[in-house]
């Protein structure tokens, strides 16, 4: 039974982490410019928050949902304004130089901005609500063991993905030209301020229908 909730764990961590959006267009950004590492760290910060909010939702802390659930136009706002900045930072920065050598960049504080981008999108938490009632032993188990093999197969299953992705963009930095780098670095930065506009402009329609 642990078995298939460890495999099932690392199942939708990956289905959590595929897809491409504002914070995989920033692991994607950093892992090029900066090298995979830099990528890699970053998509940790990501595990460690949805393995939270998986957390929360398989050991069936209700309060905590609630709490986040009715203060996600807080942390929408924040994340939308976080967003627009860090990608008008990219855009405007100046042209990086390439180099096969990691950039002297901080780790702590890929991971640190990656976790903080992350809890700001308490709808993370409607997912797992979503998908874990149809593993029942998850939300009936009395036991602390199971739902915590359930959360560890979800940490390492987005954790490889990252590893895989971050991996494979950073092994293509050599290849760049620092033309070509400023060019991608842009394009990042338009994408990531765009999702940051659209998060916010959903959040001002949406409590402007309420």
């Amino acid at each position: 039974m642990e078995t298939g909730l460890f495999i099932q764990g690392i199942i939708i961590g990956i289905a959590l982490a595929a897809p491409v959006g504002p914070i995989a267009f920033v692991c994607i950004q950093r892992s090029l410019a900066h090298g995979r590492l830099h990528g890699i760290t970053s998509g940790l910060g990501i595990a460690t928050a949805d393995a939270f909010y998986a957390a929360v939702t398989a050991f069936g802390l209700a309060l905590i949902s609630d709490f986040l659930l009715t203060r996600q136009w807080f942390f929408r706002l924040f994340g939308g304004l976080a967003l627009i900045a860090v990608g008008l930072r990219i855009v405007f920065a100046a042209p990086p130089e390439v180099t096969t050598d990691p950039e002297n960049e901080s780790y702590l504080a890929d991971y640190t901005t990656m976790l903080a981008f992350t809890l700001a999108n308490p709808l993370t938490i409607l997912f797992f609500t979503i998908i874990i009632p149809g593993l029942g032993v998850v939300i009936s188990g009395s036991a602390w063991v199971t739902p915590t093999i359930f959360v560890i197969g979800v940490f390492l299953g987005e954790m490889g993905w990252w590893v895989f992705l971050c991996g494979t963009l950073g092994s293509m930095r050599s290849y760049l030209t620092r033309e070509r780098l400023h060019l991608i670095n842009r394009l990042a930065g338009l994408v990531i301020t765009a999702f940051g506009v659209v998060l916010i402009s959903s959040l001002i329609m949406t409590r402007g229908f309420a």
